[in-house]
């Protein structure tokens, strides 16, 4: 057991992570949709690897190791949490939300508020590829300042904005795709000691 470094321990949690998110982003890009049932057990393993291995900073930490139960279940309320407006609003599906409570569940709060920005990040980069290879942009700048008119005449009205459909998409993309590009290189930065942007490096 003495070659079972927390380093060796931290890659073998990271690397189920990994596997997890590569099975819902599968899933997503074939279904449409993300199993419960994964998301459910990811969730349930990122918080038994936090309380049962070897204390740390975090998975992705330079002092690799387990955050503590309440770490973990605070890391799943967080990536819930912070997903949670965007499904009100219609623009996420319930599945991409818990897609990023299990990334909690296994990074910890203060991780899973800098991969949900990473998220954002690669969400925005695909998004313009494809409508770039699609030849849309200008259609999505005409569907996002339709939506940006109706969110602000719905709250101008007192009401709840949403994202209702646009008539004519400019294309899609399984969301699930960015949450685990943004996990793999928030993941990669930390872990490798590599430089992370100001505002991640800000949060953890």
């Amino acid at each position: 057991m003495d070659h079972l470094t927390p380093s060796l321990i931290a890659n073998a949690v990271l690397t189920v992570l990994c596997l997890l998110l590569a099975g819902a982003a599968w899933s997503d890009v074939r279904q449409r949709r993300i199993a419960n049932r994964l998301v459910f057990a990811g969730a349930f393993a990122g918080i038994v690897f936090n309380t049962v291995l070897p204390e740390g900073f975090g998975f992705a930490s330079g002092l690799p190791g387990g955050l503590g139960f309440w770490i973990a279940l605070g890391g799943l309320a967080t990536g819930f949490g912070l997903m949670l407006p965007l499904y009100v609003l219609r623009a996420l599906g319930a599945g991409d939300v818990k897609l990023m409570a299990m990334v909690g569940a296994f990074l910890g709060p203060r991780a899973a508020v800098g991969v949900v920005l990473a998220t954002f990040i690669a969400g925005g980069a695909m998004i313009l590829a494809v409508v770039l290879r699609n030849g849309t942009l200008r259609l999505l700048l005409g569907n996002l300042r339709t939506m940006l008119l109706t969110a602000f005449f719905k709250l101008a009205m007192h009401e709840t904005p949403v994202v209702d459909a646009v008539r004519e998409p400019a294309g899609r993309m399984p969301y699930a795709l960015a949450i685990a590009a943004g996990t793999i290189i928030y993941i990669a930065l930390k872990s490798t000691g590599g430089s992370l942007p100001w505002f991640l490096d800000m949060i953890g």
